[in-house]
């Protein structure tokens, strides 16, 4: 579970093997083991004997801002894995197979975009065939997509720029079956301009602090990139990686939406935008929760769809030192974040 801290002057600290969290005259604890990763948004106290409690047991503490963007992490100072792995990134970054793994991931989010609205199709039969245009013009842009070869240096404007007519399309398919007061004009970033993209925004604030962790346990260097181009201090491979998993996102705010779960309280204003309210947070991080513990099949397996991300990454860094090798059959979900697991991944094989 996610431990989250949105109560202004909450206090966390450590009592016995678990986490004390006080907030007003209310206190409660959780057992250490029950934690995965602990998410603080707003102004609280924290222990150092909470951070070490946190950090031996490979628990990230992660700060988001008003938007949802982390801005700080604690987190044990290890290598996640081989060096080995960093190196091969870097050594196919100019190769076919490096744009072959990044249209992997382009190709991946096209067909959750298109099999999220087809499945919202199905119980809009006013809509129907406005959503049938939307999907063929996704789909025209994955066979675009496709077909590119070459380098990422050669290809990344052409990448780019079928996700973004895809992404375009998209989000107009989402906005036409919204409710008529909360329908959007296209994406909107920090700020968000209205509440789809306000909630959409945090939510994908708390992915990418799960995107990196998962790299970082993997071996992967979260900074070096594919189609995301390298810039100061830019976590270009989390934003690559990313693009697979924002329909965990998506659907959770949409079918927030439309079960007419949105309340006009979730929301205030931020300077030139929107953002959202304690009970927005609360609100969207209880509903994202549900959803990543959901069990769903991927690639082949019953998994939460929370170990997915792990998953794919260890797959992915498997894949660079390994080429052609899926996870071990025997490979156990239970000990994704484990030292033991770690190790014996993705160390290469003795020569």
């Amino acid at each position: 579970m996610q431990l989250v801290i949105n109560t202004y002057g909450a206090y966390l600290r450590k009592s016995g093997n678990c986490f004390l969290v006080k907030r007003d005259d209310k206190s409660f604890e959780v057992a250490v083991n029950k934690v995965n990763s602990i998410l603080i948004t707003t102004a609280a106290y924290i222990t150092t004997d909470a951070i070490k409690l946190a950090v031996d047991n490979n628990i990230d503490i992660v700060f988001l801002d008003a938007h949802g963007d982390p801005y700080g992490r604690v987190w044990h100072p290890k290598l996640g894995s081989t060096t080995l792995i960093r190196r091969r990134q870097l050594e196919i970054y100019e190769t076919l197979d490096g744009l072959n793994l990044a249209k992997e991931w382009g190709l991946k989010k096209l067909d959750n975009q298109i099999e999220l609205l087809v499945r919202l199709k199905k119980t809009r039969v006013e809509t129907r065939d406005e959503l049938d245009r939307y999907i063929e013009d996704i789909e025209h842009s994955r066979e675009k997509m496709k077909r590119l070869r070459g380098t990422i240096e050669a290809r990344r404007q052409d990448m780019l720029g079928l996700e973004g007519m895809a992404a375009r399309t998209y989000f107009e398919a989402l906005s036409s079956i919204m409710p008529e007061k909360y329908r959007f004009a296209g994406r909107s970033r920090n700020p968000a301009k209205d509440e789809f993209n306000a909630l959409l925004n945090y939510g994908y604030g708390v992915l990418y602090s799960l995107m990196e962790k998962g790299c970082i346990i993997a071996g992967l260097d979260p900074y070096l990139g594919f189609l995301h181009s390298d810039s100061y201090n830019k976590k270009s491979l989390v934003f690559d990686i990313i693009e697979m998993f924002r329909i965990y996102v998506d659907e959770t705010v949409v079918y927030l939406f439309s079960r007419r779960m949105v309340k006009d309280e979730f929301f205030e204003p931020l300077e030139q935008g929107m953002g959202l309210s304690k009970d927005g947070k609360a609100a969207l991080i209880e509903a994202l929760n549900k959803t990543l513990e959901e069990t769903i099949v991927y690639r082949g397996r019953n998994v939460k769809t929370r170990n997915t991300i792990q998953m794919e990454c260890h797959r992915i860094a498997n894949g660079l030192i390994r080429p052609g090798q899926e996870l071990p059959d025997d490979f156990d979900l239970d000990i994704l974040e484990s030292e033991e697991y770690k190790g014996r991944q993705t160390e290469p094989d003795a020569k």
